[in-house]
C-alpha cells in the first residue's frame, strides 16, 4: 500500500482529490479523560472555578474540529455540515468520555476533524480541571468509525462497535 501523502521523490505533499466525485462522509472518534474523584466531582457538580467544564469542552472541540487544516499540515480544508460533541461520565473509572461525529458533504474524509475534536474537547477538560488534578490523563483517542467515500465504511473492532 502506498501513502498518497507522498510523490515519487519522498516529498510530503497534499493529495488531489479534484477528480473525486462529492459523497456524504460521517466519522467518529472518542477518547477519555481519567480524573481524581474529586475533579470528577466538582465537574459533574458544576463547581470548578472556571465555570462549565463541559459546556466549555463542547465548544472548543466543535471549533478544534472546524480548525483542523490549520493543525495538520497535510489536511484539506472542508466545509463540515455539523460537529456534535457528546459527554458521558464514567463514575466507576473516575473519567469522562468524550465522542465527536463530524460530517461533510465533500472530496474527503472527515477522520480527521473527528480525531481533532475529541482531542481539543479532552484537552479542554484537562486545563480546566488542572488545578485540581495535574494526573489526570487522555485515553483511547480513536476512530470508532467513519462513512463514505470510495473506500467505503470503516468499524473499529467492527460493524457493531
Amino acid at each position: 500500500m502506498e501513502l498518497s501523502h507522498f510523490d515519487r521523490q519522498g516529498n510530503a505533499i497534499m493529495v488531489d482529490v479534484g477528480g473525486k466525485a462529492p459523497t456524504k462522509r460521517e466519522a467518529v472518534a472518542k477518547g477519555r479523560i481519567t480524573m481524581s474523584r474529586e475533579a470528577l466531582g466538582k465537574v459533574t457538580e458544576g463547581t470548578i472555578a472556571k465555570g462549565d467544564v463541559l459546556g466549555v469542552a463542547r465548544l472548543a472541540g466543535i471549533m478544534g474540529a472546524k480548525k483542523t487544516a490549520e493543525l495538520i499540515p497535510l489536511c484539506h480544508i472542508i466545509s463540515l455540515t455539523q460537529v456534535r460533541i457528546d459527554f458521558t461520565i464514567l463514575e466507576a473509572d473516575s473519567g469522562i468520555e468524550a465522542v465527536c461525529t463530524a460530517s461533510a458533504v465533500g472530496q474527503t474524509g472527515v477522520e480527521m476533524e473527528a480525531l481533532t475534536g475529541v482531542s481539543i474537547a479532552l484537552l479542554t477538560i484537562y486545563d480546566m480541571c488542572k488545578a485540581l488534578d495535574k494526573s489526570m490523563e487522555l485515553r483511547g483517542i480513536h476512530l470508532c468509525r467513519k462513512s463514505g467515500g470510495k473506500s467505503g465504511d470503516y468499524y473499529h473492532g467492527g460493524p457493531h462497535d
